[in-house]
């Protein structure tokens, strides 16, 4: 069979990628080596996490919110192999959905791994060992990414788990260890803290949730550690001993010090994720990579015409939705079109409780980039519909040009904080000002009244505070 483009990789941005393509009238395969569409995102990442994340928050909500709010329900007890059904049940909805879509929009899904033999030919090798070559026009690799390994650690998903098994434990852990404070490793943490896990993170960096916002990451570890959470700020785990009673852990000073031992249940490894390119034939193609990933031009395609990249085996944040907008792009400039991603507009979510949310420039991106701004913050302690829910935490942060009032990021620590941002982020992409969404009206009682009163704050005319 003979195609128009063939994708390697059924994630976010691999299947978007495809349905785009077939609705531009290419004919289109996928390849996915796993018996089930979605990639690691639909599968064992943001999907299964998400089903645990708000089962686990409305289990907490029961058992310390609910008294305060006039619900008497005594104790609620943990029914954890029911909670993990809903979780499979959510991810084979998903993925259920995605085969439906490959069907709906005529693509044709080749099971099995892939390989780039060169420009135009992709070997399919199925799980009996029976491969088939395909010529094809375009190649569009979305492999994602893989999880980043502790040197020195062996993950046996077990004692020592990946995000991939600390989704699937068959208990809650007394104590479980962290390594790393990043977006996957607080998830998770807030997953198994709230159903009764003692949750200790150890971050090399002096800080929680690199790259994003500092005061926002600051209060955020203020309010994890009211929840229970422990930090080791600026410590390296050095080793992981496991035995039949669980792990010692040992730590110490990034900058150099006396170690310690810390007792664990599980070790979650979460240090980050790295591009999959495994099996590709990637080196015998001729396809150039940096540091793992595939090098891309201004329209995604590699060192060798005809093979493109998106998504996680690409420059810029690993996030699905970053994948999707590439995927789509990729496919309308095979077909001719004028695709493009706004790398500036791209929000990024922490999904705990409270939400971290994010989009556009930090405070200290643009010191470092010597931009005059100002900055207009609101917090939800002083917004009615907040202070009805009992939802009080965190506040909305708007930064705008000094001199042209253009909106350059926003950062929001609160209740729905994912949904809130989009507000900018709409605004952001059509060049808005914090004057054009402080003279917007809002709804009264909303979240979302925050963050009108946060553009209001820019020019220190907030009206609630």
């Amino acid at each position: 069979m003979s195609y128009d483009l063939i994708v390697i990789g059924s994630g976010p941005g691999g299947y978007v990628c495809a349905i785009r393509a077939a609705q531009l009238g290419l004919k289109t395969a996928i390849v996915e080596k796993r018996a089930t569409l979605g990639g690691t995102c639909l599968n064992i990442g943001c999907i299964p996490s998400k089903a645990l994340l708000h089962a686990s928050d409305m289990f907490d909500e029961a058992g310390h919110d609910f008294a305060a709010l006039g619900i008497s329900i005594g104790k609620p007890k943990l029914d954890l192999p029911a909670m993990m059904k809903h979780k499979d049940e959510t991810v084979g909805a998903n993925v259920q959905g995605v085969a439906f879509l490959m069907k709906k929009n005529k693509v044709d899904v080749l099971t099995g791994a892939g390989k780039i033999l060169g420009a135009g030919k992709v070997e399919v090798t199925d799980a009996e060992g029976k491969a088939a070559v395909h010529d094809t026009k375009s190649i569009v690799i979305a492999t994602g990414s893989d999880v980043a390994p502790l040197p020195g650690v062996t993950i046996d998903e077990k004692t020592i788990v990946s995000s991939t098994g600390a989704l699937t434990l068959e208990k809650v852990p007394g104590k479980l260890i962290i390594v790393g404070a990043g977006v996957i490793g607080l998830e998770l943490g807030s997953v198994w803290r709230r159903l009764g896990a003692e949750v200790t993170v150890v971050e090399y960096l002096d800080r929680i949730l690199p790259g994003m916002d500092l005061e926002v990451a600051k209060q955020f570890q203020r309010i994890l550690e009211k929840q229970g959470f422990q930090f080791h700020l600026g410590h390296k785990v050095t080793g992981v001993e496991t035995g039949k009673k669980g792990a010692k852990v040992s730590v110490e000073p990034a900058a150099g010090g006396d170690a310690k031992t810390i007792d664990a249940d599980v070790v979650l490894v979460a240090i980050g994720r790295r591009p999959y390119t495994e099996g590709l034939g990637l080196e015998g193609a001729g396809v150039a990579l940096d540091r793992g990933r595939v090098v891309i031009d201004h329209h995604f395609q590699s060192s060798v015409p005809g093979i493109y990249a998106l998504g996680d085996v690409v420059r810029g944040p690993m996030l699905a939705h970053k994948a999707e907008d590439e995927g789509v792009a990729v496919a309308e400039i095979l077909a001719g079109k004028a695709g493009h991603v706004n790398y500036d507009v791209i929000p990024g979510v922490v999904y705990t409780a409270p939400e971290v949310a994010s989009v556009g420039k930090t405070e200290e991106e643009l010191k470092e980039a010597g931009v005059a701004y100002k900055v207009g913050k609101f917090p939800f302690t002083a917004n009615g519909r907040a202070r009805a829910m009992r939802k009080n935490d965190g506040f909305v942060k708007v930064l705008a040009d000094a001199n042209t009032d253009r909106v350059l990021g926003a950062h929001i620590i609160g209740f729905g904080a994912g949904d809130l941002i989009h507000e900018v982020a709409v605004l952001m992409e059509f060049g808005g000002s914090s004057e054009d969404l402080a003279r917007t009206c809002h709804a009264h009682p909303t979240m979302s009244e925050a963050v009108k009163e946060a553009a209001l704050a820019v020019e220190k005319r907030a009206l609630h505070t």
